[in-house]
């Protein structure tokens, strides 16, 4: 039986691994080291303790290990003995089964963003609920940094370039397709696709009126994804950067601190009676009382309203 960890010295790591390849040894008792870059077609047999600690990419590749001859190969996942696992572990544990045939490597990473996501189209800081609408940012990160290279490249503005730019909301909300409404990962991700490609609000009703006809009655995250896409709508529209808002009320931020009308903005100020006022950095607090996140949606909603009336009018 012979040991390797990440804690021996390089050459008594080599030493071992190069004995177990030839032969030397039955048995490898290792650490998660050996999860990629070894290729020992003598091995048909891996049991991975507690493996509802490891990550879903870390279990493929680690059952990568083996089966690389002709030799049936067996892959044992242990579990604790009384249950407990965690939702996202057992999801984890349920796609590596599924995942038994050539080529599996993008269907790995599908099911993979579906369980732990890698941001948020709605913003960075929309965390808690990041998991579902992650592929979209990245999308839309991706197409910006190539603008903006491209603009640098041309010596153009890179506000010039990158009039797509997308608003940074947070709203405390739960904006998801849940799995239990949508259970097809695909067609979850497919959905994301073209909600992120809309921008007018018949499109986005349109687009509630065809998940309702498919899937059934909107769930509440399903119903709070459209709402935040409108938002969205409005805060390009009013030229908002970024909305931060919570139960007592909203911050706003404008893109390049500046307003379409700076003269419409402060009678906007002026009529509410709730102690609306723009703060020394450019940002506009909204005071409220939406503890319920539907009336927080909504209320967001109408102060949006109105400020992208008053930028119409400014870049009228």
């Amino acid at each position: 039986v012979a040991t390797a960890h990440g804690r021996l010295a390089a050459r008594a790591l080599e030493s071992v691994m190069h004995a177990f390849y030839d032969g030397a040894y039955d048995v490898l008792i290792s650490t998660a080291i050996i999860e990629s870059g070894l290729d020992i077609p003598s091995v048909n047999t891996l049991i991975v303790h507690r493996s509802h600690m490891f990550g879903l990419s870390q279990l493929y590749q680690l059952r990568g290990r083996i089966g690389r001859s002709k030799v049936r190969a067996y892959a044992y996942f242990t579990l604790p003995p009384h249950g407990g696992l965690s939702g996202p572990a057992t999801k984890r544990l349920e796609v590596l089964h599924k995942l038994d045939t050539l080529g599996a490597g993008f269907s790995l990473a599908s099911y993979d963003l579906d369980i732990r996501g890698a941001g948020n189209l709605l913003g960075a800081e929309q965390s808690g609920h990041i998991r579902e609408v992650g592929l979209e940012l990245f999308q839309h990160m991706l197409e910006e940094a190539v603008r903006e290279a491209r603009a640098a490249e041309e010596g153009a503005p890179a506000a010039v370039a990158s009039r797509d730019w997308t608003p940074q909301i947070n709203l405390g909300a739960a904006v998801l397709i849940p799995e239990d409404y949508v259970a097809d990962l695909g067609v979850r991700l497919a959905l994301y696709r073209r909600l992120g490609d809309l921008e007018a609000q018949a499109d986005i009703d349109s687009f509630a009126a065809e998940l309702v006809d498919r899937f059934g009655p909107l769930p509440p995250s399903v119903e709070h994804l459209l709402e935040v896409m409108t938002i969205k709508r409005l805060c390009r529209d009013a030229g908002i950067s970024r909305i931060d808002a919570g139960g007592k009320g909203a911050v706003l931020s404008f893109q390049g601190d500046d307003f379409a009308d700076p003269q419409g903005l402060v009678a906007f100020i002026g009529r509410q009676a709730s102690g609306v006022k723009l703060r020394p950095d450019h940002s506009l607090v909204v005071p409220g009382e939406w503890d319920d996140v539907d009336e927080r949606l909504k209320g967001v909603r109408r102060v949006l309203g109105e400020l992208a009336e008053i930028a119409r009018v400014g870049n009228g």
